[in-house]
């Protein structure tokens, strides 16, 4: 290395932001597929984990217990943001109330109700899968 070159700057501290740009387009995407469709689509759990993975890849952190472990909690993350917004849509809707503000006023336990009564085996199994790919990705 010559002594005018500047040395090569560390990257390492962009796997934060772009795990939130991950978190939040994830999520957003469920939840538009998710209220066009009419349908709880729980597939969208395996893309979020492989945009989670891929994020944390991206920005450099890692690979080892740390990056597995982001992946899957904020999977999870995603899974439990989006259901509570789809849930909140719908009830909000029948109440005159966007989805925003819905989702504001309803508490925990009537989202856990309305999530359990929305998904079905199908969706749990979807989750299931896609712990495994965020395991498999993060790796």
């Amino acid at each position: 290395m010559s002594p005018t070159s500047a040395p090569a700057r560390s990257a390492y501290w962009l796997w934060p932001p772009l795990l939130l740009l991950g978190v939040v387009t994830a999520t957003l995407a469920w939840l538009v597929i998710a209220l066009l469709s009419g349908r709880q689509v729980g597939w969208m759990a395996v893309l979020a984990a492989l945009e989670l993975g891929f994020m944390l890849r991206l920005g450099r952190l890692q690979a080892g217990p740390l990056r597995v472990g982001l992946t899957v909690a904020f999977t999870l993350v995603v899974a439990l943001a989006a259901n509570w917004g789809i849930a909140s849509a719908y009830l909000g809707g029948s109440l005159g109330l966007d989805p925003w503000n819905s989702a504001l006023r309803m508490g925990p336990f009537m989202a856990a109700t309305l999530i359990q009564l929305a998904n079905g085996v199908g969706e749990w199994l979807w989750l299931g899968v896609a712990l495994v790919v965020a395991w498999w990705v993060a790796k």
